[in-house]
């Protein structure tokens, strides 16, 4: 039976028993409008993670990550309770976290079937916990191992966990520069630091592990670059995938495709406009296949042109990362956006 048959059976069912509200309620969530392109274009729940404010307030809701188990697990700057579990409904599941004031980037790292989350706080640390949100391992300025002087400004945003249980700190407000630890916090090398050059960042805002081509590698965000750096796990450079227009945050690899939530868009020649965010995806030949909530992604003799927010009648404001669920639906979280919670994109 098609969706729209068994939506439409399933309301007359539950009209005859009485209980009309519920489903209407659960339409009304669904917008008719689909964004994005090509096999990948979605329905907009707009309200799907929204909460009681007055229990559960946000402020940015900036990352998430789904655990094993299919929760999403989400991370902001509130600490009333900096991390919200989610089911996949949009229910509300437990909720944790006081003190991470900066909290930004959330990784979750399987080891062997025991999993934990890496929380990057802007107010100057990264922090392991369980799921539960005990803390097992803090590291703070880079000062602490010699990397830094210990008036070096250090903002971490980011983390991504190497095969070997390497962590790797995106420093994305500070100096710049990647920092990778052992699994127990020792430090190793660092490599990047601000700058034009092809090894170089203006905004290493995220880091992600791309599995795909059989040797793991590092995606790094440059960001005012509109741009993804590939590193192998050793630092080395190894190529620049442009993205002409697209204020990129982390990469986020799921199967062979990479998402992205893009937190401003631009006019030609200028710089990144306020409330201009979407979401690209892009295969594994790195090319942009899809822009949910912005222009069609379009190539000229091999080369893509810019891209920008798609007006529509709903708009996104400052995409800041994104999670896909094993049906391929992707969860938004959102910069800068009135204290607006997570928001669901049903894949058609």
């Amino acid at each position: 039976m098609k969706r729209r048959s068994f939506i439409k059976s399933t309301s007359m069912a539950s009209a005859a028993i009485g209980v009309p509200f519920q489903i209407k309620a659960t339409r009304a969530r669904l917008s008719d409008e689909v964004i994005g392109h090509g096999q990948f274009k979605y329905r907009i729940h707009k309200s799907w993670g929204d909460l009681d404010a007055s229990k559960h307030p946000v402020k940015n809701c900036h990352e998430m990550i789904m655990d094993n188990k299919g929760r999403l697990i989400m991370v902001g700057d509130e600490t009333k309770n900096n991390v919200l579990i989610y089911d996949k409904s949009g229910k509300l599941l437990d909720s944790w976290g006081t003190k991470y004031k900066g909290g930004h980037g959330l990784t979750h790292w399987d080891a062997g079937g025991e999993e934990f989350l890496f929380i990057s706080d802007n107010a100057g640390a990264v922090v392991k916990t369980t799921l539960k949100g005990k803390e097992l391992l803090r590291i703070e300025h880079p000062s602490k191992f010699g990397a830094y002087k210990e008036e070096d400004k250090f903002i971490p945003t980011e983390t991504a966990i190497g095969p070997n249980g390497d962590i790797y700190i995106a420093d994305g407000y500070g100096l710049q520069y990647i920092l990778q630890f052992t699994e127990k916090g020792e430090f190793i090398r660092k490599f990047g630091g601000s700058g034009d050059g092809d090894d170089q960042f203006q905004t290493a805002h995220g880091i992600s592990v791309d599995p795909r081509k059989g040797v793991p590698t590092l995606l790094v965000t440059s960001r005012a670059h509109n741009s993804f750096k590939r590193f192998s796990l050793d630092g080395k450079y190894l190529e620049t995938i442009f993205l002409p227009g697209a204020y990129v945050c982390r990469a986020v690899i799921d199967d062979n495709m990479l998402y992205a939530g893009v937190c401003w868009s631009r006019v030609k020649y200028l710089n990144q406009t306020p409330n201009s965010g979407f979401v690209t995806i892009l295969d594994g030949d790195n090319k942009v296949v899809s822009n949910p909530g912005g222009t069609k992604p379009e190539y000229r003799k091999g080369e893509l042109q810019l891209m920008l927010q798609q007006e529509s009648s709903f708009n996104f404001n400052h995409c800041h990362d994104v999670c896909i669920d094993e049906d391929k639906n992707i969860y938004v979280c959102q910069w800068n956006a009135n204290k607006t919670y997570p928001v669901k994109l049903e894949r058609v």
